[in-house]
């Protein structure tokens, strides 16, 4: 006896596997232990920004010169 694999039952399966790496990600994403490495992650995006001693924006970046 040869079983062959329909169309169907591939789309089957890999819907399957998409549901369940679905479900496997929203776990670790939502799961409690991870919060500091994700608030630590949050802040990534301005690691390479150097401290300034004055809080104020610089304004001559965005001042216009034409008078």
């Amino acid at each position: 006896m040869v079983s062959e694999m329909s169309s169907g039952m591939i789309r089957g399966l890999g819907t399957v596997v998409v549901f369940v790496a679905f479900v496997g990600l929203t776990l670790w994403v939502f799961n409690g232990k991870r919060n500091a490495e994700f608030a630590e992650a949050r802040l990534l995006p301005f690691a390479d920004e150097p401290q300034s001693e004055n809080s104020t924006p610089q304004e001559s970046a965005t001042r216009s010169t034409r008078s």
